[in-house]
Order: C-alpha cells, then structure tokens, then sequence
C-alpha cells in the first residue's frame, strides 16, 4: 500500500495515500445519496477537537490562551462561493495535517473499498468524514493552528491525488476548514439551508455551533444540550436516532438503547447503545471499546475500557459526575471508581439484553445474529458472568435454528447424560458431517457450534445445570444407553475384526488407532480425535504460529454395518494380504478427510488408487 510522502510543510504537492485518491472518487460520484452529511460529518470532527482541547486543558490551562470560548462557527461566503467551518479546538500541527487528511491511517482502506461499493450505508464508519466535504467543494483549504504553537499551517486539495502542506500566517487556535463549493452546491450558503442541517443532524453537540452571515453578529443555532443529561422521558427516539449517528457514523436505528442515572457510592449517567448494524471493526485484533468516559461533561477518553472486549459493539457515553478530572489516561486504566463503573455497566447490560430476549425474540434474535459469535468471546474470558451469558446464549442445533442451553437440556431424551455438541468451519461441514449419523438416528440433538470462539469457550465450559458438555468428535460415543429404532439396526459385518487389523497394520502412523463406530449410521468412516483436544480446535490452533500445536493422528472409525465395509472385511478374512486392501485403506483414509471437508494430502496418489481399485472391480 502507498503511503502518503514525508511531511513537509514547504507546499509541494505529496501524493494521498493510494486507496485515498479512489475513496474520493467513490464518495463524490457513488456513495452518499444525501450530500447534507458532509456538513454532520466536519461539525462532528469539530466537536472532537473541542473535546480534546477541554481534555489537555485540565493539565495545561496556558493552551486555552487568551481565548477560552469552544466553539464552531458556520461562515458562508456568497461573494467568495465558500463556506467555512471553524472551531476553535486543539488545532494540527503541518505533520497531523498531512497525517491526519492525507491518509486514513486507521481505517483498513482496503476492507473499506470492497465494502462501500456495495453498502453505502457504511461509510461514515470508517473515519472518512472528513472526505465527504469533496461532495459539494471543488477544493479545501485547512488552515490551522495547534494549541500551544505559534504556527499556523494549510491543507489544500482538490481531491484528486495530491495534496499540499505549507507555513501560512499565525491564527487563531484552533481549524477553520474553507469549502470552495462546486455550482450546484450553492444552496449550502443559504442561512436557512444550514441551519435546516444543523438542526437535523448536531442538534444535540454539547458545544455551540454559531452561524455568522455578513456583517450580522453570529448567533447559535444549536441547543447545545447534552442529551445524556436530560431526563429518559424527554429524549425522542428520533433524538436518539441522531445521537447514536453522531456517536457511531451509522444513520440507522439503535437496536437497544439504555439511557439511566447511576446513584449512591458512585454517581454517574450513561447512554449506551446497541447498534443494529455490524460496525466494521467488530473484528479488529485490537478488540477495542468504543463507550467515551465523561467527567461532568468533560471529554475525558475512548479508550478506558468501561465495558470488556467482548462487548466493544456497544457504543455510547458514560458520565461522571464524583470522577477527578486530572486522572492522567494511564491511571484511569487501574482507578477503582472506573472498574466499579465497569463492572456496575457490564451487568445492566447484560441484564438488558436478557430482557430483550424475553420481551422481544424477534429483535433480540437479530441482535444475537450480528454480535452472537462476540458476545460468546466472554464465555472464554469473563467467568464472572458465565452463567449470565450461557443463558444468553442462542444456538443452531441438528433440529433447530436457534435454541438455549435450558431449551437443549429440557429436550434430552431418556437415558442421555450429556450436551453433545459439534465444532466445525462454517454450517456446511457441521450438517454433512458423518459424526452426527448415529445422534440423528437415535433423536439426540447436536450443538452445530461453528464460529471460532467456540472450540474455545466449550473448553471452558464443562457443565451446564449438572450435564457434561461433550464432542461428537472427541473420544468413543457414549451411545449405549440410548438404543436405536429397530429401523436403524444393522448387523455388523462378519470378518470386521481381521479388516480393522488390516486397516491398523496398512495406515500405520497415520492414524492412532482403527475401531467399529458407534457414532456411523450411512457413512463408511469417520475421523475422531482420542482424549486430548477437539479436532477443530486442534486445527485452528496449528494455524496459529508458535502455538506448538500439530494436528494429531486421528482415529479412524468404521461402520462395520455398511456395504462397502462388508465387502472389505469379507475380502480380509479370505486374504489379508490383498493389493486391493492397501489400497483400500488408504482410500478409506482419505474419503474420511474429504467428509470433513478437508484437503487431500496427496491428490496425485488418491487418483493412482482410486483408479487401481477400480480396474480390479472392472476387470
């Protein structure tokens, strides 16, 4: 990937970073439908800066210098075709200028580019805000200065592959970004037009945004009202519709919102929000909340972790009001009124999603579709809340689509001791899978657990309400207490013990061990693993580098019921030694990899025997 060149502020042109220059054509021709946004979105950084200015000024109040006031002031220009948005925040530096809009330094452009072509909806997710502004400007100028410098430096662009950074005269603190709209964005210079989308879109910024139009004194035309702070009752859903799109950059509606005042030892406000989309960072390797910490509406940080890793979907702001504000970001980490927050939060959130899944099933099901394969990320990690979370818990099974833990084990048939489960790849493998054969025949239903944290958690897992949760794939199959149908039964092959040797002796350590399968109904083999670790687990983990983990020999099951197998064994009594038997077992091997939808090791040797085997058949 490009990146964009060394910082210099001298003014010559330094090329965006790659997928840059092709975002911005994207935006400007494809993705936003409302060019309104573009407006929501720098109002938004805006109040960002401001934000962290408040912040650095807790410590270093010289930053504020001679100008206190935080604000963002809106200046159209209707002799100059400009609009201008101006904040009076922590400003950038020549190097944050061209850090900052020359790249998307944190955004997976690539991920970005597949995605925006075919959802729209998303791009605001992906820290592009800024960009939006080339919907309506033909060029931008970005003129700032840090707090606490003496420089003032400009972006400028015209959005189509380069970019310049130069000295310009000493400002105010603070950005003020200049649009040079295009002809047929001309509207953006009418008062009323703006203050329409002020009001639509950052009613609730808690800093005033001011209008200033000619010579007439600027006057504000948000209420600047922090919505976390207002009453439950006197909060609308559209008004919390329009938080949450600030918040988040997803215009959609929240799937739940929780929105509560905390009193007694510790008094706080929070509003959160569960998304109804899947955010794009869902699975970031950072695993990284996104809740900001407030201390009487001051901005304090993002990144405080008020919730655990496996909740990083929920999104919104917890308030404080006994916090210190000059907690340094380092000390907030192990201050012990945030873990009691964190810990006080994290329950009322799960508490709120059990009672959606009593309330509503149907919203809580498409809740659990999105976030399910996360939230399960505690299961493995938080034994605190284990039980909380099995029981939130929704599983695809052999007969359902979606069933809890209590629903499985009210449904056991007679005689079964156990919570058998399956772990594969993705549904394909689990529902074709041979393991499951002799539980299908018999009524006993399976967990289809095929999401990777589930090879994970079920080790952590060992009961639930007094039942052993088990592996289809794991040891021998318990199933002699629960009897087949007559109308399953099957005789066993005569000679099946003299092939099982010839199986042993032919595949050597290829596999562990060769034995008659209780757990095959219509397949000839399977593959098991024996003790030890789930085979699918087993798999993930020697992916991983330096785990230490290799795939073991497997255990090679045989269904001494099945035509095939008859055959074989018969030939194996006559003469163990037969040409046919090596090859054979060999093929039998390889037909059990192919049925976990596994590669074949040697391809070129599966061909030379499968043709071999059926030469003789033919001949």
């Amino acid at each position: 990937m490009a990146k964009a060149a060394k910082t210099t502020a001298s003014g010559k042109p330094q090329a965006f970073q790659a997928e840059v220059a092709k975002l911005l054509q994207l935006m400007v021709h494809s993705v936003y439908s409302d060019r309104d946004v573009f407006l929501r979105e720098l109002i938004s950084n805006a109040s960002d800066a401001l934000d962290k200015l408040r912040y650095e000024a807790i410590a270093a109040p010289a930053l504020l210098e001679q100008e206190p006031a935080l604000t963002i002031t809106l200046t159209p220009d209707k002799a100059a075709g400009t609009l201008t948005v101006t904040d009076t925040g922590i400003g950038m530096s020549a190097s944050e200028l061209s850090d900052n809009l020359g790249t998307i330094a944190k955004s997976g452009t690539q991920a970005f580019m597949a995605q925006a072509k075919e959802a729209p909806s998303l791009i605001g997710q992906f820290g592009v805000g800024f960009y939006s502004a080339f919907i309506v400007a033909s060029r931008v100028d970005v003129i700032s200065r840090k707090a606490g410098s003496d420089d003032s430096h400009v972006w400028s662009s015209d959005g189509l592959g380069t970019f310049t950074v130069a000295p310009a005269a000493r400002g105010p603190r603070g950005t003020s970004i200049v649009l040079h709209l295009k002809d047929d964005a001309l509207e953006f210079l009418e008062g009323w037009k703006i203050e329409s989308v002020v009001r639509a879109y950052s009613d609730h910024v808690a800093h005033p945004i001011l209008l200033k139009e000619g010579d007439t004194e600027a006057r504000q035309i948000n209420r600047a009202n922090a919505i976390w702070t207002r009453p439950k009752a006197e909060v609308t859903a559209e008004e919390h519709k329009e938080f949450f799109g600030h918040l988040t950059h997803s215009y959609s509606d929240p799937a739940l919102t929780l929105h509560y005042r905390a009193e007694g030892r510790h008094e706080y406000t929070v509003l959160l929000y569960v998304p109804g989309e899947r955010p794009f960072d869902l699975y970031d390797p950072a695993r990284q909340g996104h809740q900001k910490l407030y201390v009487k509406r001051v901005f304090i940080a993002d990144d405080v972790a008020l919730l655990p890793p496996y909740l990083r979907f929920v999104r919104g702001v917890i308030d404080s009001a006994d916090m210190p504000l000059n907690l340094s970001r380092e000390m907030l980490q192990n201050n012990p009124e945030v873990a009691a927050i964190r810990k006080a939060v994290t329950n009322r959130v799960l508490a709120e999603l059990k009672k959606l899944s009593e309330s509503d099933a149907a919203k809580f099901a498409a809740v659990w579709d999105t976030f399910g394969p996360v939230i399960k990320e505690g299961l493995y990690e938080d034994m605190e809340r284990r039980e909380p979370l099995l029981e939130l818990a929704r599983f695809r099974t052999t007969t359902r689509e979606a069933a809890t833990l209590k629903d499985y084990v009210a449904g056991l048939r007679e005689n079964q001791t156990a919570i058998y489960y399956l772990t594969a790849e993705d549904a394909a493998k689990a529902k074709a899978s041979p393991q499951l054969e002799g539980y299908r025949a018999r009524g006993i239903e399976v967990l289809l657990l095929t999401d990777p944290v589930d090879s994970f958690w079920v080790q952590m897992v060992p009961e639930f309400e007094g039942k052993p949760l088990r592996s289809v794939t794991l040891g021998a199959a318990d199933l002699d207490l629960i009897p087949l149908p007559e109308t399953e039964k099957a005789a066993e092959a005569p000679g099946l013990a003299a092939l099982l040797a010839v199986l042993k002796a032919s595949l050597g350590d290829r596999v562990r061990d060769v034995r008659a399968s209780k757990r095959l109904q219509d397949s000839a083999v399977c593959l098991v693993n024996e003790g030890g670790l789930d085979r699918t687990l087993e798999k993930y983990l020697s992916r991983q580098k330096d785990s230490g983990v290799s795939v073991s020999a497997p255990v090679l099951e045989v269904n001494g019921a099945h035509p095939l197998i008859a055959a074989l064994a018969r030939r194996a009594e006559g003469d163990a030694k037969a040409p046919l038997l090596q090859d054979a077992a060999l093929l039998l091997l390889d037909q059990a990899h192919v049925l976990e939808g596994e590669p074949l090791a040697d391809p070129q040797g599966f061909g030379r025997r499968l043709a071999s085997v059926m030469e003789r058949a033919l001949g």
